[in-house]
């Protein structure tokens, strides 16, 4: 998903008025899109993982060679495909093993999926549960025409109360950082699509089918 999504989904988020009184210079932002992105070169390590302004929730062994960082967007239909299709068996063959530690990262497309990154941040340590259910079922609040309704009740399965939701979704300071993680790709790693990922720095813009994993993996462990 390279581009911001426009349209319906975009037009009726920004009218949720109170449920995101945030503010509307940031949206623009967003909005603006992101710079080109730089040549898929090596990123050292130690900028990489220079602590973002949220921190890190990662899996996997502190010691594992292999190092994964996705940058995603909740709206990003790849995004989800990976997650569905992919990241199980990821998690089964490389991280539960040892071989990989993973952390996925905020870069939201569209205030949606802003709101979708700070739900899940909101959740605690259900986070990577929140995660996983929002791609899961993304067409159920992401592609419809009143996307608050549908990820209100998407975001219900978590236990989550409408009074936690409409918290979640004012934290200024919270947005401010989900917007800092995404500007910090945007602008130090030229990142610009999504889903992008670093393998021990290697940038790898682009979905990675399960069929490839293996394949893209290999190199990394000779």
């Amino acid at each position: 998903m390279s581009a911001f999504r426009r349209g319906a989904n975009r037009r009726n988020f920004l009218m949720f008025g109170g449920a995101l009184a945030l503010a509307g210079a940031s949206f623009q932002a967003l909005a603006q899109g992101a710079p080109k992105a730089a040549p898929a070169a090596k990123t050292p390590l130690d900028l990489l993982l220079a602590e973002p302004a949220l921190p890190d929730v990662w899996l996997g062994d502190p010691k594992a060679p292999v190092t994964i960082i996705e940058y995603a967007s909740m709206t990003c239909s790849h995004c989800a495909d990976f997650n569905v299709r992919t990241f199980p068996a990821l998690k089964a063959k490389y991280i539960d093993t040892g071989k990989v530690r993973f952390a996925l990262r905020e870069f939201p497309l569209d205030p949606l999926a802003a709101a979708g990154a700070m739900l899940a941040r909101c959740s605690g340590d259900k986070r990577e549960a929140m995660v996983e259910l929002l791609f899961q079922q993304q067409k159920n609040w992401a592609f419809v025409n009143n996307p608050l309704e549908g990820l209100r009740d998407t975001i219900k399965q978590t236990g989550m109360g409408p009074a936690a939701f409409e918290a979640c979704l004012n934290d200024q300071a919270l947005f401010e950082k989900v917007n800092a993680v995404r500007d910090v790709a945007a602008q130090k790693f030229g990142i610009n699509s999504t889903p992008t990922f670093f393998i021990n720095g290697d940038k790898k813009p682009g979905e990675i089918p399960p069929e490839a994993l293996d394949e893209v993996l290999a190199p990394y462990f000779k």
